[in-house]
C-alpha cells in the first residue's frame, strides 16, 4: 500500500505543477492538503515519507489519536470539517490551520481557547458560495461583516477563505463557484480590514482541483486520489 500511496501522491503533485504552469502560476504557491480522515496512521506515515507535508482531518477525536501516534512526523495538521464550538479547546491545541470558521460564536470560542495557551490560531472563513442547505459556511453577503467582527479578536489570525462547491461530474461546472470565492477574497483584501489577510484560498478537491488552481487556489484538499476510497468513520 505504501508504494501505491507514494505513486498516487507523486501523480497529484505532478498534476498540480503542470496546471499551475499552464495558467502562469508558480507551483510553489499551491500546497496540497492530503485529506486523511478515516485513514489509519500508517497510511499517513507512508504519505509523509513520500513527501506530503500537510494533512487534513474532519473529526477531532480521530485526529487527536492520529496526531498523538504520529508525534514524530514533521508535518502540519489542518482541520477541514465542521467544527462545533465545544470542540474549540481541542482544535487550537491540535491544528496549525482551521479551514472552517463559519460564525462569530465559533471565532470567539477559538480566540478564547487560543488565548489560554498563548497561541494565535490561524483560521480561514468558510463561505457557502453555492447556498446549499447541506453545507456549512456563511453566505457571501455575510462574509464581510463577519471578517470585520473577527478583526478585533487578538488570538486568531484570518488568513483567507474556504469553500466547497456543489458536486459535478464535469469539474468545469464548479469553476464559477471558485471564481466567486476569489472575487470575494479580492473584495475583502481591498476593504483593508485590520488584522485580516487574504493570502489563502482553500478550494478544490480530487475531482475539481485543477480548475480551482486556475481560479487562484492556494490550498487544494485531496484525499481519494491519494489514499483511495474513504473508509467508514
Amino acid at each position: 500500500m505504501g508504494d501505491l500511496i507514494a505513486e498516487r501522491l507523486n501523480q497529484i503533485m505532478e498534476r498540480i505543477t503542470a496546471k499551475a504552469r499552464s495558467c502562469g502560476r508558480d507551483p510553489a504557491e499551491i500546497r496540497l492538503v492530503a485529506v486523511s480522515k478515516t485513514k489509519p496512521a500508517e497510511d499517513i506515515r507512508q504519505a509523509a515519507s513520500a513527501g506530503a507535508q500537510i494533512f487534513g482531518e474532519n473529526y477531532i477525536q480521530e485526529a487527536r489519536r492520529k496526531i498523538e501516534a504520529l508525534y514524530d512526523l514533521d508535518v502540519k495538521w489542518h482541520f477541514i470539517g465542521h467544527l462545533q464550538t465545544n470542540k474549540a479547546k481541542f482544535a487550537v491545541r491540535l491544528f496549525d490551520l482551521i479551514h472552517s470558521v463559519d460564525s462569530l460564536k465559533l471565532a470567539k470560542a477559538l480566540d478564547r481557547e487560543a488565548s489560554k495557551i498563548g497561541k494565535c490560531q490561524d483560521v480561514l472563513v468558510q463561505v457557502n458560495i453555492s447556498g446549499e442547505k447541506t453545507k456549512s459556511g456563511v453566505t457571501p453577503a455575510e462574509t464581510m461583516d463577519l471578517l470585520r467582527r473577527m478583526a478585533s479578536l487578538e488570538n486568531i489570525s484570518v488568513k483567507g477563505l474556504m469553500t466547497m462547491p456543489p458536486f459535478f461530474d464535469d469539474p468545469v461546472k464548479a469553476q464559477p463557484f471558485f471564481r466567486k470565492l476569489r472575487r470575494l477574497a479580492v473584495q475583502a483584501a481591498e476593504a483593508g480590514i485590520a488584522n485580516i489577510a487574504m493570502q489563502e484560498l482553500s478550494m478544490g478537491m480530487t475531482g475539481d482541483f485543477e480548475v480551482a488552481i486556475e481560479e487562484g487556489a492556494t490550498l487544494v484538499r485531496i484525499g481519494t486520489a491519494i489514499f483511495g476510497s474513504r473508509n467508514r468513520a
